[in-house]
């Protein structure tokens, strides 16, 4: 069981934001979260990650539904927050990073890894509306350049 399989991408997050710096963490979860999550049943359009006064990662925002086969009394709730798995070093650094500079942390997205759930995190920083039309055109030119380039 090795391997990475996609189980759900923030596309919009490169959109919205300058993303710097990625951090594969993971996760605290509960079984039912755990199925729940392997099915892709989850979303995470607000989330963020919040650093708290013990230098502990959180994930805010995740919204993992119950699982279907589960009894109503062995589910998880889906709206609490997750703790998330880093070494001491990288949360310090990020920490650094967030009071300083004006980032904050947001998630890229999240994947099953030889077969545990990880979440990828990110340094992001908010996109003006410029910069926004750049990326855009930027995509459709590489876009227009490879459809020439393939007809060729």
């Amino acid at each position: 069981m090795s391997g990475t399989k996609l189980l759900a991408e923030n596309r919009k997050a490169r959109h919205e934001y300058f993303l710097t710096e990625p951090l594969e963490c993971g996760m605290v979860l509960e079984g039912t979260e755990v199925k729940s999550m392997k099915g892709a049943q989850f979303s995470f359009n607000d989330a963020w990650i919040e650093i708290d006064n013990n230098g502990e990662l959180w994930i805010r925002n995740l919204h993992i539904n119950p699982y279907k086969q589960a009894g109503k009394d062995n589910n998880h709730d889906p709206d609490r927050r997750k703790k998330l798995l880093a070494q001491k070093k990288e949360i310090k650094r990020l920490r650094r990073q967030c009071d300083e500079k004006g980032f904050t942390l947001i998630p890229s997205d999240f994947h099953l890894k030889n077969g545990r759930i990880k979440v990828q995190i990110c340094l992001a920083k908010g996109k003006k509306d410029y910069d926004k039309r750049a990326t855009i055109k930027e995509k459709d030119v590489r876009r227009d350049l490879d459809r020439e380039l393939g007809r060729r």
